[in-house]
């Protein structure tokens, strides 16, 4: 008799490991009914259930359950950092944003391609490279290390830059002493160091790297997923470190109301916050209403730009006074996907006629100028992000933390409190 259900599962690429029922190959889940069917559950499309236990099964559903009570939490506020007051409330999405490009004429195409150029060349001037690797972060680098945790080369060299490049910036500092490094706090009148909020934490292993190389006392966790494998355990091993997970989405995050925040001064860091959750991190921790001065330092590594949306972007106003409307920004955020497409050992910049494409109407592209299009269209959009920072009283960077060939989502967003 098999000891496994016998249900194959797409997603996660095994079989169900719940034990079957008697004389069948499946368990009570997956078993056969010949006058049943699987539907998706209308509250998580993520899993399916019987059409007949369908009206039970939304009553007892686990993401009704959180959301029930997320919704009574005192940091819950519902569309809070979405910045939208546009009709689209699903957004726009990548099928209606390519159809618009495909469905522009010759002259259109052209001429929005020539409002990417000369934007790009007025706002995007000064993004350098800064690929660091900090001394703190040997003992990760090195895999010195005695956690059990997952190692991936790629992964920990982004990390390390991305905790780097805080420290070049001024808004973390560490001291040797021996093998331990502390965080400065930056504040003239507190003496604890200040507390660590990652945004789309995931599994939590950035803020691992943090905890293990600097040294901080508090740390909240904020992503809207629910993971196993997560660096939670190690961090709770440590006994000087208070640790909160918050399963929330960023949108809805009103940083004010932890209370086990409050008063403290914290750093905001976040690798690869995809698409629109960059600019409502930014909005949760510098928008109106924010107690700005209790943010000492922010790094964040942006990603997936083609998933951006116009409603939730940071910076509206100053690309409308280029002449960049909704229409043109989302078919921007469209063209970043193809800076994937290309070899990024070589240089995109090589602009051979090979692989030539045809986009609309008569317009023929290689890979490589599709590439450096897209690569254009990423660095607007961060631009953009990185002058309301400005406008918001940061002291701000936009950099290249790591190189293409590690990741081609290698902006980084970096900044700090004037004066701390």
């Amino acid at each position: 008799m098999a000891t496994r259900c016998n249900f194959w599962l797409p997603k996660k690429k095994r079989f169900c490991a719940i034990p079957p029922l008697p004389n069948t190959e499946f368990c009570g889940n997956h078993s056969k009914r010949s006058d049943d069917v699987w539907i998706q559950c209308s509250i998580d499309p993520s899993h399916s259930v019987l059409e007949s236990n369908l009206e039970s099964h939304l009553k007892r559903c686990p993401l009704l359950k959180h959301q029930n009570a997320l919704s009574v939490q005192p940091f819950y506020r519902k569309g809070v950092n979405g910045g939208g007051e546009e009709d689209d409330h699903g957004g726009v999405t990548s099928e209606s944003k390519r159809m618009a490009v495909h469905s522009m004429d010759g002259a259109q195409f052209v001429k929005i391609i020539e409002r990417i150029k000369a934007v790009h060349a007025l706002i995007c001037k000064d993004i350098l490279e800064s690929y660091i690797d900090p001394d703190a972060c040997k003992i990760w680098i090195n895999r010195a290390i005695d956690w059990k945790i997952p190692f991936q080369e790629k992964h920990v060299i982004q990390q390390a830059s991305i905790l780097g490049n805080l420290e070049k910036i001024g808004a973390l500092k560490s001291s040797s002493i021996g093998e331990q490094v502390h965080c400065d706090t930056l504040s003239a009148d507190s003496t604890e160091p200040p507390a660590v909020v990652e945004f789309g934490a995931g599994r939590g292993y950035l803020t691992q790297m943090l905890a293990d190389c600097y040294g901080v006392s508090k740390v909240f966790l904020v992503e809207r997923k629910s993971y196993k494998l997560k660096a939670d355990r190690s961090l709770r091993q440590k006994e000087s470190l208070i640790l909160e997970r918050l399963r929330i989405d960023i949108e809805d995050l009103n940083l004010n109301a932890i209370e086990a925040l409050q008063g403290l001064p914290y750093l905001a860091i976040g690798k690869h916050l995809c698409g629109p959750a960059t600019d409502m991190t930014l909005r949760c921790c510098v928008g109106e209403g924010v107690a700005k001065s209790y943010l000492r330092g922010l790094s964040i590594a942006t990603c997936c730009h083609h998933l951006c949306q116009w409603k939730h972007y940071i910076n509206k106003g100053f690309f409308l006074s280029l002449g960049i409307t909704k229409d043109d920004f989302h078919a921007i955020t469209w063209f970043t996907s193809w800076a994937v497409d290309a070899d990024h050992g070589s240089d995109v910049a090589d602009t051979n006629i090979e692989n030539v494409k045809n986009i609309c109407g008569d317009i023929n592209m290689s890979v490589k100028e599709r590439a450096a299009l897209g690569f254009m269209c990423k660095d607007i959009i961060d631009a953009g992000r990185l002058m309301w920072m400005k406008e918001n009283g940061l002291e701000s960077k936009l950099v290249k933390y790591v190189p293409s060939n590690i990741s081609p989502e290698n902006h980084l967003l970096i900044a700090k409190r004037w004066g701390s």
